[in-house]
């Protein structure tokens, strides 16, 4: 019975002193939720790039290379226009734009025009930027896949 009266409820009787709360911070479900976002981020971020869907014209020309984020105008295969992601009336088209680049003509922007949209509409368009004052104006393109070159045999 005497080993029964000393386990008491399980708690410590030393000097009658409660147990100290932990003061560490657990930093694992941290790191979890962390590896967790850093993974979804990861897998979304190229998905977020362009919100426009065009089929691109395919041409052999080179790519253009820069170190800042051009600006991107849409034309889709119905002809409305898209500034970056955002559906816009030509009008307003250049006003947006001056808000956007501060009135620089030296901004990059990318006009992206679909393959089955009519060819006046996106010169429409690159006409308006450009007589805004915007120098730095360039069309996307997809590069053609390269055709390999037929083997001839040599008869002897």
């Amino acid at each position: 019975m005497a080993a029964h009266l000393s386990r008491g409820n399980g708690r410590s009787k030393r000097h009658g002193r409660r147990a100290k709360p932990m003061s560490d911070i657990n930093v694992t479900p941290m790191v979890d939720v962390m590896l967790v976002l850093l993974i979804i981020f990861m897998v979304t971020a190229p998905l977020l790039t362009v919100g426009v869907q065009v089929d691109l014209p395919k041409t052999s020309a080179s790519i253009i290379k820069g170190q800042d984020e051009p600006l991107a105008i849409t034309v889709n295969a119905e002809g409305e226009v898209y500034l970056q992601e955002t559906a816009i009336e030509l009008a307003g088209l250049l006003p947006r734009l001056n808000a956007i680049t501060g009135n620089n003509p030296d901004v990059r922007i990318f006009v992206r025009g679909d393959a089955k949209v009519n060819y006046g509409r996106v010169m429409e368009v690159m006409g308006t930027i450009n007589a805004a004052g915007y120098r730095k104006v360039a069309l996307v393109t997809q590069p053609l896949k390269k055709r390999s070159k037929p083997k001839t045999s040599k008869r002897r």
